[in-house]
């Protein structure tokens, strides 16, 4: 169960990713939110954000609005779109004061709404509220036969334990995550892997290869679906 106090404690520590491109600020929020107990991921524009939200579904994100490349409202928005993180806390930190913003960030979705410069006692008390008000994250996924428990970190199909390399644990998550959604590979390259890392198309349908292999045993139907000029799809198994 998420710790919705100062995150210290018998509980799990709530995991809040921060995603900020002014990199003082970024370093001074992780410092403090990690002083209080939090566990604290981060990221510096728009399509990282994405990308770690992708690998790891934190309790709770900090959301700059004015970020490179995509802006934090476009974050949101698409957040906003997929049942995975419909209900993510989001929490946006920005330096934009003005009333319509205000309304323009609780309007694509926003949870809660801070101007900057915060207190680090203020910011604390919105992402307890924040936290108190969540839904617990889903940490076992399921579809079909698969199962994936996201904090023992391990997954499973018909009882038989899954031997993933890291790579192949993220993707596989992200489908579990999404099943039934076909993705292509420019789609997968950017949720998947990180940002900055270099990766040619390619690789993706090697590690695709690598995942059907662990995947699919004797007997046992490919839960990984190809579709012709689109991309993957993890789906109703088939022989």
């Amino acid at each position: 169960m998420t710790d919705t106090g100062d995150a210290a404690g018998g509980a799990r520590r709530a995991y809040v990713l921060v995603v900020e491109d002014d990199d003082a600020l970024l370093m001074l929020v992780r410092y403090n939110l990690e002083k209080l107990g939090y566990e604290v991921g981060v990221a510096e524009d728009g399509n990282q954000a994405l990308a770690r939200v992708a690998e790891r579904r934190p309790d709770l994100m900090i959301l700059d609005w004015m970020l490179p490349g995509l802006s934090g409202l476009d974050v949101c928005r698409r957040l906003r779109e997929q049942e995975a993180t419909r209900a993510l806390p989001i929490l946006m930190l920005t330096a934009r004061a003005g009333e319509v913003d205000n309304i323009r960030g609780l309007d694509v979705g926003a949870d809660d709404y801070v101007v900057k410069p915060v207190s680090i006692e203020a910011l604390q008390a919105r992402i307890r509220a924040l936290l108190r008000r969540a839904p617990p994250m889903e940490q076992v996924l399921r579809f079909a036969d698969v199962t994936m428990d996201t904090v023992a970190h391990r997954a499973e199909r018909n009882g038989r334990a899954l031997a993933l390399g890291p790579t192949e644990y993220r993707i596989l998550e992200f489908f579990l995550r999404n099943p039934r959604q076909v993705f292509s590979r420019e789609d997968l390259l950017q949720r998947v892997w990180e940002r900055g890392v270099h990766v040619e198309l390619r690789t993706v349908d090697v590690h695709i290869r690598r995942l059907r292999l662990i995947l699919n045993g004797p007997g046992e139907g490919d839960i990984v679906r190809t579709v012709r000029a689109a991309g993957y799809a993890l789906d109703d198994p088939r022989p």
